[in-house]
């Protein structure tokens, strides 16, 4: 049985870990933060389609904003913040 590879990443300022080559929607949501974003009504926003249709899990990953973090494969050192 081969077991995932844990590798690090920055998530809100905090060191976390998450498995290689997951979506970054998944490592966040792994480590129970739900509210990617807020709407412009200031409702808490989350991943809603996995697939990027939808466009609710936009996160600012390594400076970027508005990336859509269902389609992003973690990777080493990455930096991940959420405004939810």
């Amino acid at each position: 049985m081969q077991t995932e590879k844990q590798i690090s990443f920055t998530l809100n300022g905090k060191s976390v870990q998450a498995a290689e080559g997951i979506s970054v929607a998944a490592a966040v949501l792994n480590h129970n933060i739900t509210a990617f974003r807020k709407s412009v009504n200031g409702q808490p926003r989350g991943p809603l389609c996995g697939m990027g249709i939808c466009f609710e899990c936009r996160l600012t990953i390594d400076g970027q904003a508005h990336q859509k973090s269902c389609q992003v494969p973690l990777v080493r050192e990455m930096v991940v913040v959420t405004d939810g």
